[in-house]
Formats: C-alpha cells, structure tokens, sequence
C-alpha cells in the first residue's frame, strides 16, 4: 500500500477569485503597466547608452532570426526588425540630437511592447477545468503500479497518482499563507515533468489556487502544447533571448505581478540540473524581481508580505537522466570526455521500455520546505517574521533610509543574493532522500575505490558488463550512509523517506528496484545470476550525484570495508 497524500479542499473553490484569474482578466492594462515601468527602468539603467542598447537589441535579434529561427516566431520577425533598424536610422543622413532621441524612445517602445506582448499569457477557466481533468487520467495510468511483473494484479486495484505524488513538508502552513500575503514557490528542477508535476499537486492534492509560472516559448511550437499553454497562466520566457531590452521585460512582468498580488512559481536555478545534483548555485534575476516587488509595496504604504517557499523534487527515476549527464560531462570534461554514439533502439528495448514505464514502481516525493520572507527569514502561519534565534522581525525595517523606505538597488542585490543563499541552504535540509538516492550513491563510491588509479572519466569509460559490485561491501557502504543520514535527519539537515529505515537488505532490494525504472540500460540491477550489476555508468553517476553535495564519502570507514572483502576472498 502506498503511503499516499492527504487530499485538501480548495484555499479558494471560486476560480474568478483566483489571483491569476485577476490579473490575466485585466491583461490589457497589465501590459501598458509593464511597458511603461520597463520603459522608465531602461532610461534611468542606461541613460545616454540607450541607442546602444537599442542598436544591439536589433542586431542580435536579426541575428536570431537567421540562426535560430522557431515555427513559434512570428511570420513579420524579419520585416519588423529591418523596419526598427530603419527607424532608428532615422530619415535624414545627420539627425538632429533631438530627433535621435526621439526616434530611439519611439523605437524603445515599440520593442517593449512587442515583447511584452508575446511574454503575457491568458487564463481561461474552461481549459484548467478540462487540463485538471485530463491530467488526473493521465498520470493515473502513468504512475500507476497495480500491474507490477505480477499478470494477476492486472485485473486488481489500481492505485491513484495521489498515492504516488507524494506531498510532504509544511503544506498547511502554505495554505494558511495563501491568505495572508503572495507566495513565491521556487522549486529544485531536474525535468521536464516538474512544472506540470507541480502544477497539478498544488492543484489536486495542496488545494491552492493556480500559479504564475514561465514556460519555454519553445513548447509552443506545437499546435496543441501551445493551445494550452496560452490558456493556462503561463507567461513565455524566449531562452534565445539575452538582450536588456527583453530582460528587463520579463523582470517586469514578474515584479509586477508579484505586486499585483499574484502567486509566482519559478526555478531560481534557471534550467535543469545536468549532474543530478541539488542546486547550490541560484539565478539572482527573478529572486530579485520578488524583492523589488516587496519594497515597492512598502514604498505604496501597504503592508502585504511577499513569501518565498523552497520546494524540492525526489524522483526515482529522471526521464532524460541520460541526456542531462551527457551534457553535464561534456561541459565538465571537454577534451578528455568521449560521447558515447547513439543507439538504434530496437523493437525489443522499446517494447521493454513501455512496459517498465507502465509496469513498474515509481512514487515522486514533492517537499514543501519552511516558508521564509524576502531576506531569508522563517514565518509562522500568520506570516510573521523571526530571526534564527526566534526574534520578531520587521521586513520593512530593512528598506529604510532616514526613516523612509526607498529604492536602493545595490541593498537589494545583497539582500537577493543572502534569500538565495537561504534557499539553497533549505533545499538541502528539506531534501526527502530515497533509497535510490542511497544505493547508487553507495555503488558508485565503491566503483571509484576499487578503480582508485583511474580519474571520473576513466571510471565512466569502464566496460559495466566486466564488473560486480561486491554485496558485502554494498551491505556495508549503504549501512553506514544509514546510519550518517539518521544522525543528519535528528539534527535537522536532511530528511529521509520511511524506506531508509528498512533494514539494510531491504533497503538495497527497494532502492535497486526503483532506481532508474524506466530506463532501458539501468544504473543498478540484479542480473540473472543474483549479482548486483549496472549497465550504464553514467546514469549511476547522475542518480550518485543527488547526495553528492553534502560529502557522505567523507564519513565512511573504508578499511572496514576492505576488511570485509578480504575476509570473504
């Protein structure tokens, strides 16, 4: 029996009542509002350098288009950037300054515009209702596991994607929240499933209202991804796009909102983890967009707080392990890594990936972390602030000057830059560990000492069909990170599935069997002889890596390991 959710009625069932719902209702007036402050925030940056800024804007745009051209573009992209070129030219070989500047604020604004035009979405009631429907069908068959090897649970009870979408951590204190102020969720990102996994526990599961949140504008090459995603609150974030004029767009966009009162979900690592690991590292741009956001509202003499939740994601298994790790090592690696060549899947491994993927067990572990305020702090259900040694806080105290809040973008750029560091420091004390976690990281960490002349390439670059792990040595590698990660979990820096608590044997058999489920080759797996095996190094290494930060190798006692196999040979 699975362990399963609790299922909470909706924080506000009236979806017109919804924050997105609100802001989305009145999109025309949102836009003007993001044009005009992106317009204001890019003169007082800028300055004189504007028809710089402008020039290289349009230079780099053109230079997309020719390059990287999408289906999603639109089809005047290259006439209406000749057209802005044009403009900013001006008519007469020698314009006047003043007719310079006029043409670059014409210019300016027009791009602004066009931007913000494409990064705001729509939110239509009709098309979350039928989403949420779809949704829980789907991931019913997804994540169900009544099948299992075993053809007589077929026809037996089919298990809910309530029980395998498990929400832990401080979800009714998040609820309270959602009456008290704006939440902010920024969660750890390893795939592709996670913006929708996320969206639909909140959803379903957490009972709270739809989220803001930015989608690639690459899924909206396809006609029904893109019908979707335009109706369903998201805002499109354009990866192609570095220039300041579309930054500051999107900054805007997400300042705005926030300040509107609108719940916001983005991954402050900025893309997917290509090692596996636990971000330590955060983007500062949209982190800094909820600062902003919270002493603009003081400066307006509201008092709404802005509250920030880490949420980190546990899965058994990533979808595209494979070729998250393959950019990780290139990146890491450059002349001493090899790419592996691509397989031709046969018909065999399909049919044997599509029945693992249906088959098989698989719970994703979703972790509400302490709600925090913009500079880090803990709040309690009220949303009121305290220090780490239980002081009472005043946010707003931290925005003053001279008794006054004011702008002051080189304080709040420190003050982003601790939240982010609070965050990462929260994403590893909030991080639910799984035996998968547990055994491929204890797999590898033997891998690497039995092959102790060879560097990380070298030991990826091992053919796995000659190698066995020794079950004495797992039995004693995983026992120890059991016993390390239980005085973790009583000091408060990690948290552990109830699995962990398995007796050592059980918990090896439950994390084999779980790790990397859906993956052709598999990172860990008992071959016909009984023997723990692995058919793919790398994906080892990736799912090895999700411990990696927090330097569990440097607690274990290897000689007793050694010892262990000598006394067996």
């Amino acid at each position: 029996m699975a362990e399963g959710s609790k299922i909470y009625p909706h924080v506000f069932p009236d979806m017109e009542e919804w924050p997105i719902y609100k802001l989305l209702a009145d999109r025309k007036n949102f836009v003007e509002e993001i044009d005009s402050f992106t317009y204001k925030r890019l003169l007082k940056l800028h300055g004189d350098e504007i028809h710089d800024i402008i020039a290289s804007t349009i230079y780099l745009e053109r230079i997309r288009i020719k390059e990287e051209p999408w289906k999603v573009d639109p089809p005047n992209e290259y006439a209406f950037w000749k057209k802005m070129s044009r403009k900013l030219l001006g008519k007469s070989p020698q314009p006047s300054e003043e007719e310079a500047k006029s043409a670059a604020e014409s210019v300016l604004r027009t791009i602004i515009h066009r931007y913000s035009e494409e990064i705001v979405g729509t939110f239509r009631i009709s098309t979350f209702l039928f989403a949420r429907t779809f949704l829980t069908v789907f991931f019913n068959r997804l994540l169900n596991t009544a099948a299992g090897r075993n053809m007589k649970r077929i026809f037996g009870r089919k298990y809910k994607v309530y029980e395998r979408l498990l929400t832990k951590g401080e979800v009714e204190k998040l609820r309270s929240l959602m009456t008290k102020g704006t939440v902010i969720i920024v969660p750890t990102h390893s795939s592709n499933l996670d913006s929708i996994l996320i969206g639909y526990a909140l959803d379903t599961i957490a009972g709270l209202p739809s989220f803001s949140y930015g989608a690639g504008l690459n899924l909206y090459n396809t006609g029904y991804t893109a019908y979707f995603m335009n109706r369903l609150g998201a805002y499109r974030v354009d990866r192609r796009k570095k220039n300041p004029v579309y930054l500051e767009t999107l900054k805007a966009m997400s300042n705005l909102s926030i300040q509107r009162g609108t719940n916001s979900l983005f991954f402050p690592g900025g893309t997917r983890s290509r090692s596996g690991a636990l971000e330590n590292k955060l983007k500062m741009g949209l982190l800094g967009t909820a600062m902003e956001a919270q002493r603009a509202i003081y400066q307006q003499g509201r008092s709404e707080k802005i509250f920030i939740v880490p949420l980190i994601l546990s899965y058994h298994v990533v979808l595209e392990a494979k070729y998250l790790i393959e950019q990780h090592l290139q990146r890491i690696g450059r002349e001493r890594y090899i790419k592996s060549r691509d397989e031709f899947y046969s018909l065999r491994k399909l049919l044997k990936f599509g029945w693992n993927f249906f088959s098989q067990p698989s719970e994703i572990t979703l972790s509400f972390g302490k709600p925090l305020d913009v500079l880090g702090n803990f709040v309690d259900e009220n949303g009121n602030s305290t220090d780490r040694l239980g002081n009472p806080i005043n946010v707003r105290d931290y925005f003053l000057t001279d008794g006054e809040v004011t702008e002051n973008l080189q304080r709040e750029s420190e003050y982003t830059i601790m939240l982010a560091d609070r965050i990462v420091e929260r994403y590893h004390k909030e991080n639910i560990v799984l035996t998968s976690h547990v055994v491929a990281y204890a797999a590898f960490i033997i891998l690497r000492k039995e092959n102790p002349g060879l560097d990380l390439f070298g030991v990826l670059r091992l053919p796995p069909d000659d190698y066995i792990f020794p079950m004495d040595a797992m039995r004693e590698v995983v026992g120890q990170l059991k016993d390390e990660l239980i005085d973790m979990r009583e000091k408060g820096r990690i948290k552990l599935s109830r699995q962990i608590m398995f007796d050592v044997d059980d918990l090896i058999k439950d994390g084999v069997r779980k790790l990397g489920v859906y993956h052709v080759e598999k990172p860990l797996v008992i071959n016909q002889k009984g023997q723990l095996a692995s058919q793919d190094f790398k994906l080892l290494y990736f799912y090895h890596n999700r411990l990696d930060n927090y330097r569990l190798d440097k607690k274990l006692n290897y000689n007793k390991v050694q010892m262990e196999e000598a006394m067996e040979v």
